[in-house]
């Protein structure tokens, strides 16, 4: 029997580059996003490998997802792997300069959208049992504040722990749950972080050789494919670029 993974927020960095893994493997697909003509063409594409169902839909809309998971095709209703991946960055500012309406959209998309497709779906990899897989898209930004950070690096940090806390509720089922943390990733997750300022999104990346969106597509097809008994707790990486140094400290009243 053919496996099925569905993957939320499909239409561009992570999620397509991970879409495109899993159809080269045959893997059946359940793909989400936001815009719909992204989402068209990338099934209509990946359709040629493999059997695809598009969801046009906004994970942070919980009777869209509701309605989208209830209404799934047969053939698409034993599902083996989740792979939550939507979710956003807005802006670098300091706190007390940012924009609630930031904050609030992340905390709805990266905190909010993912726990509402894993409470839905996991009826559906509870069935599964053995083998079955949940694997959240955190970021080392969960682990090690950085100026700007504040409620990205928050709602990264709940990531991490509701995947834990999910580990010990699934014990027995044979669902595994995996939290991927990456660092520096060159993908249009920052464009839209820099609210579309393209000299910005370069010069964060010059010189820098970070880690692209195929590197994270092709770590979590390993996760995702290690033996039944084997769980991934958690990974993290980085381009070797980057580091933890530069803790700041005021000297202005020196």
């Amino acid at each position: 029997m053919t496996s099925t993974v569905f993957i939320t927020g499909a239409t561009s960095g992570f999620g397509e580059a991970t879409a495109r893994r899993f159809a080269d493997a045959g893997w059946k697909l359940v793909l989400t996003g936001r815009r719909k003509e992204r989402l068209d063409a990338l099934c209509a594409e990946l359709s040629a490998k493999t059997e695809v169902h598009g969801l046009v839909l906004d994970v942070r809309d919980r009777q869209a997802v509701e309605a989208a998971i209830a209404s799934l095709p047969p053939t698409f209703d034993k599902l083996q792997a989740l792979v939550n991946n939507a979710g956003l960055a807005l802006g670098v500012e300091a706190a007390q300069n940012c924009s609630l309406d930031d904050w609030e959209t992340m905390v709805d998309t990266n905190i909010k959208g993912l726990i509402y497709t894993t409470r839905l779906l996991l009826p559906r990899l509870i069935a599964h049992g053995r083998g079955a897989s949940i694997l959240n898209v955190g970021s080392v930004a969960g682990n090690y504040p950085y100026p700007g950070s504040n409620v990205y690096g928050g709602t990264k940090a709940f990531v991490g722990q509701f995947s834990l806390s999910l580990r010990c509720d699934l014990r027995g089922t044979g669902v595994r749950v995996s939290n991927i943390e990456p660092g520096l990733c060159e993908s249009e997750f920052s464009l839209v972080r820099f609210g579309g300022d393209q000299a910005k999104y370069d010069a964060t990346y010059a010189g820098a050789e970070p880690i692209q969106p195929q590197d994270i597509a092709e770590t979590i097809f390993w996760i995702l494919n290690q033996p039944a008994h084997i769980n991934i707790n958690s990974l993290e990486l980085m381009p070797v670029s980057q580091d933890w140094a530069g803790f700041s400290i005021d000297r202005s009243k020196g």
